[in-house]
């Protein structure tokens, strides 16, 4: 079998269940070297249901010459040139569709379009990210690694927490590229604003609310690359009203008037008309959460864990 080294920087609750699945199906090893997380969470569980390894970056690309495919993120500062450099055959997980626009990362843009052009094969978190590194000239295949959570728990039904007749609900950091701001400016109504919740309390706020808003907004050094509360609402059966520069909207999870709405990023009167709108049509709404429940099934841990697959038999087939 294939000896796969997978280096990524933490292994949070979310991403758990898609590593296990990945391990099953993979002779594969976490290298988890730490660090920052600007979005998505951060941590490592003390016991891992998979093959787990903790080392300084440095050593990546030492290590990365004992295993057939690398497979690596864009985490860490020397981590990814380190894993890049030192594999046989080489897997980009890819997860930006917007370099950002920072003096420190204008130095990393040119390293970065070179693996993009040169990786052995490339997943993404959709097909928005799939468009973006095929624009830098991947030349290797691309497969769409969809984003989830797990769909077990947070498709069980929550006891709801209901403060008000119509519920918003934002769940997330109140940092500027949230857009919490926007939303503000934009309902003068009852918010609900979810932050360090445990998820069963979570679970039961989206089970109370008639909409989860993510009115993200692009900066300099931050698009946001998916948006997991999109895929716990939608297990929930909770429509969502998105910005553009969301990247569940971006990658075809949140269609405009299908499983949700969309609005232009940063325009609080579209973002007002848009919760007004779900406010006074429960039947919109309640066609909008029943598709998004639907549509959301097929994003799950397994699903991430046989395009990883693929693309590590791609790479391997080099």
């Amino acid at each position: 079998m294939t000896r796969v080294l997978f280096v990524t920087n933490h292994a949070p609750p979310f991403r758990i269940g898609a590593f296990k699945a990945l391990h099953e199906r993979e002779d594969v090893v976490f290298a988890l070297i730490g660090g920052d997380v600007r979005h998505g969470g951060g941590g490592t569980a003390a016991e891992l249901p998979f093959n787990a390894i903790f080392p300084p970056q440095r050593a990546v690309a030492r290590l990365a010459r004992r295993y057939d495919v690398v497979v690596a993120g864009l985490s860490g500062r020397v981590a990814l040139p380190a894993a890049y450099a030192g594999a046989r055959r080489f897997v980009l997980w890819a997860t930006i569709w917007s370099h950002p626009r920072t003096p420190a990362h204008a130095l990393s843009y040119l390293p970065l379009r070179h693996i993009y052009r040169h990786a052995d094969a490339i997943a993404t978190y959709g097909p928005h990210v799939s468009a973006y590194v095929r624009s830098k000239g991947a030349r290797g295949p691309v497969f769409e690694a969809p984003q989830a959570v797990d769909a077990k728990f947070w498709s069980q039904p929550g006891v709801p927490d209901r403060r008000a007749d119509f519920q918003v609900l934002f769940v997330g950091r109140p940092s500027p590229e949230k857009g919490l701001d926007v939303l503000k400016q934009a309902w003068d109504g009852t918010l609900v604003v979810a932050g360090r919740q445990s998820p069963e309390e979570l679970r039961n706020t989206y089970a109370g609310s008639d909409v989860v808003v993510v009115p993200s907004v692009p900066t300099r050094d931050f698009l946001e690359p998916w948006g997991l509360v999109v895929n716990e609402a939608f297990h929930q059966g909770v429509p969502v009203i998105s910005t553009d520069a969301v990247g569940a909207a971006a990658g075809g999870l949140v269609q405009h008037e299908h499983t949700g709405l969309v609005v232009p990023a940063g325009d609080a009167t579209a973002l007002g008309a848009a919760i007004r709108r779900l406010r006074d049509d429960p039947d919109l709404r309640a066609r909008l959460g029943a598709n998004a429940r639907a549509a959301v099934a097929a994003y799950t841990h397994e699903a991430w864990a046989d395009a990883m697959s693929r693309a590590v038999a791609a790479a391997r087939g080099c």
